[in-house]
């Protein structure tokens, strides 16, 4: 009775475990992708506006972006290929001279201490298309909200298993939009134009918001600026114009922007909490 007891219990707990482990790896696609795009920016910033001293944040987010990227790694490749058919052999061809001039310009440049290079502005331009698709992923909760409307999964799968997977889905894709405009700021301070960090935040958080409502309702994303710029260009402007949609960009503003706002003063106190330990941790001599 006992045994049979205790097989019961295990062949249970391996159901609930079976169930789980297909709950945590469901979606992990589009997840995986997602999370992707949202680091392309924070990787981005640390070459372009800041190089961290903290080896785990540089590593982190490179190992990160192997990790996201790596699912979707055959999609992607057989995207590229179906671009690069559609843009034809000369696009490509001018696209790797320019690349090979920007790089020779940035050597030269970079040697005598000069201004920034266009290989640079190359970079911060790419920076401010991928920008949104960090705070992107907060849209994605609608994925949540299906799930627990569906309800087919059982409620302790969703307390235990999707609630905290969504949770840890957002934070790390918004904590990257945060990091990138502190690393953003830290170089504007660090060129004396500190009284203009608000500004830019703004400005990008605007430019944000109008990526985040194209990418949500209108279905457009980053490669369509190469890919699709008609297209991407006339939606732009026909719904700069239009009520609704004007409302929604505002309303995602305001969301950003107040998260924004509240993380940013947590991320920074606790990087300075972390840099007052570490400097009394290197103020202790050896004798003591």
């Amino acid at each position: 009775m006992l045994t049979y007891g205790v097989t019961l219990i295990v062949a249970s707990l391996g159901g609930w475990l079976n169930k789980a482990g297909y709950a945590i790896v469901q979606e992990h696609g589009w997840m995986s992708w997602n999370l992707f795009l949202a680091l392309v920016p924070l990787a981005l910033s640390m070459w372009l506006f800041w190089q961290p001293r903290s080896r785990l944040l540089v590593w982190g987010t490179l190992v990160l972006l192997g990790a996201t990227f790596w699912p979707s790694a055959p999609g992607v490749v057989r995207r590229l290929m179906q671009i690069g058919g559609d843009l034809g052999v000369i696009y490509w061809v001018v696209a790797l001279l320019l690349t090979l001039v920007l790089m020779t310009v940035d050597a030269r440049i970079r040697s005598h201490n000069l201004i920034r290079s266009p290989l640079w502005w190359l970079g911060f331009l790419t920076f401010v298309f991928f920008l949104p698709n960090a705070p992107y992923v907060l849209t994605d909760v609608i994925h949540l909200v299906s799930d627990i409307r569906n309800g087919s999964q059982g409620k302790w799968l969703i307390t235990v298993v999707y609630i905290p997977k969504y949770f840890l889905f957002v934070f790390l894709g918004f904590q990257a939009y945060v990091l990138s405009l502190i690393h953003l700021g830290k170089y504007m301070q660090k060129q004396g134009w500190g009284k203009f960090i608000w500004m830019a935040e703004l400005i990008l958080h605007i430019l944000t918001a109008i990526g985040i409502y194209l990418g949500r309702f209108q279905r457009f994303n980053s490669w369509d600026i190469i890919t699709n710029p008609d297209a991407l260009v006339t939606t732009v402007m026909s719904d700069l114009v239009g009520k609704r949609p004007v409302v929604v960009m505002v309303v995602t503003l305001v969301v950003i922007g107040s998260l924004y706002w509240l993380m940013k003063i947590v991320t920074l106190a606790v990087a300075e909490r972390g840099s007052i330990a570490q400097r009394e941790v290197g103020q202790i001599s050896p004798e003591t």
